[in-house]
């Protein structure tokens, strides 16, 4: 998988690259013999990951900037594609966000949230878009949430920017259906990275009913990814008794509304 139909080495853009499930993945596609273009706001960070990246046996690319920064990641996607051509693939893995209720979250809060995932998302897809439909060929994935399908008490904007990006993604499949080019929408529960250490007050906001899916780690995370760039699917979950979620949504969504609202947080009497 190291190389695409042409012999050329492949390449692949990753946001959120410095850490969690972004890191996690550009370590699996360097160790495929990638090109990885890491996306990501801190520099040192990104730095170390492309150590690591180059040690797998790939190459990697460092681009510090907040992807949340549409006129910074033109910028950037103009030097790739003058450089490495056409990604392959797209790996929306940008994220942050605190569980709060919304009288809780502030403007800056909420701003931060747009920005990752969505905002990044529609930023970098939108800068590659044109060469990979000029190409007829790429996987755009989306790493999402199942806040995107059952919202749970206590995280308002989280779960807003998790259904921006779920319809991002909705609405990429509809604009892409012939062209060649694939969106997925990958759903994952808890994953063991550092998200909740930066966001020490949001761990309590998961519904009791959600603690019964199995954690799962960064390296897991990744490697559902590559299976998705490999062979792409609308909509992807891991653990897989999260595709359960779904189907319960779609058979009676009043019902998985409630269970969500009973086992979630409630708020404190005023």
């Amino acid at each position: 998988m190291s190389a695409d139909p042409t012999g050329a080495r492949r390449v692949a853009v990753v946001t959120g690259a410095s850490a969690g499930v972004g890191a996690a993945t550009a370590r699996a596609l360097g160790a495929r013999g990638w090109t990885v273009v890491l996306v990501a706001r801190r520099a040192e960070r990104l730095a170390a990951v492309a150590a690591e990246v180059g040690a797998a046996g790939g190459t990697a690319v460092v681009a510090p900037l907040d992807a949340a920064d549409g006129p910074a990641v033109d910028a950037m996607a103009a030097r790739v594609l003058d450089e490495l051509g056409a990604p392959d693939a797209i790996v929306n893995s940008a994220g942050a966000g605190v569980w709060r209720w919304l009288e809780d979250t502030g403007h800056d809060d909420l701003a931060g949230m747009l920005g990752a995932p969505f905002l990044a998302a529609w930023n970098v897809t939108r800068a590659f878009m044109p060469a990979l439909l000029a190409r007829r060929r790429g996987v755009v994935v989306h790493v999402g949430s199942p806040a995107s399908l059952a919202p749970w008490p206590g995280a308002t904007g989280y779960t807003t920017s998790r259904w921006a990006l779920r319809g991002l993604h909705e609405a990429l499949r509809q604009d892409l259906a012939g062209t060649g080019v694939r969106s997925c929408h990958v759903l994952f529960g808890e994953v063991s990275s550092e998200y909740f250490d930066a966001n020490p007050d949001s761990h309590q906001h998961i519904p009791r009913v959600g603690r019964l899916i199995p954690v799962i780690t960064p390296e897991r995370a990744a490697r559902i990814v590559l299976r998705t760039i490999d062979r792409p699917r609308a909509q992807v979950f891991d653990p897989p008794m999260l595709a359960a979620l779904q189907v319960a949504n779609r058979i009676s969504p009043r019902l998985v509304a409630l269970v969500a609202r009973r086992t979630g947080r409630r708020r404190s009497a005023p």
